[in-house]
């Protein structure tokens, strides 16, 4: 099968579910990496080798990377923050959706239920998930060029649209307790991913 081209260089295939208005309410897992998947936001603290109190200590850049993290409904007030950590060089994250419907949803029917529900509404593109993730690592970039550190973000980020409850708490559980999985997922500290 031949590759997609795009002015005959080979393009990455969009992880974006076909078809989804990533506009609408709903719920949406994230992951944004560094560029090279670099340490920028800290290192993972073991106190007395025990892994299950695993935590980052951050970077002033980590610090900055949490709070405007923390900012985003300041900016999108339409978002909800849920579970987040962030890890040396990257961050997972569910960001909830919740949007006035346009047939005249009230309160009670917009409940977390309702933000799990996939429904396919195209609606104004500059309120997405896209442009809020945008947001967030530029003014991460900026804060990081303002106080000339090095740094870069991956290009790209992992999104998937959470469609159960269920599956909601996995996500949920697994963010929590990235940290307490690092060692087993990261080569020894040396910055190689097995």
């Amino acid at each position: 099968m031949d590759e997609p081209l795009l002015h005959d260089q080979y393009r990455i295939p969009s992880n974006r579910l076909p078809g989804y208005n990533y506009g609408q309410s709903g719920a949406y897992f994230v992951t944004i990496c560094t560029h090279q998947r670099q340490p920028y936001f800290g290192t993972i603290e073991v106190p007395r080798n025990d892994w299950d109190a695993a935590f980052l200590r951050p970077t002033p850049l980590g610090v900055k990377a949490s709070e405007y993290w923390d900012a985003i409904p300041q900016f999108a007030p339409f978002v909800r923050l849920d579970a987040f950590v962030l890890m040396p060089d990257h961050l997972h994250g569910v960001l909830l959706f919740d949007k006035d419907e346009p047939d005249g949803a009230d309160e009670e029917t917009r409940s977390v239920a309702s933000l799990l529900a996939y429904e396919n509404r195209f609606g104004p593109q500059s309120r997405n998930l896209a442009s809020v993730l945008r947001g967030f690592k530029s003014a991460v970039t900026t804060y990081a060029r303002h106080h000339q550190l090095t740094f870069q973000w991956q290009a790209r980020f992992h999104d998937r649209v959470v469609r159960s409850e269920a599956e909601l708490e996995k996500i949920r559980s697994y963010i929590v307790t990235n940290p307490t999985r690092w060692a087993k997922e990261y080569d020894n500290g040396e910055g190689l991913y097995r």
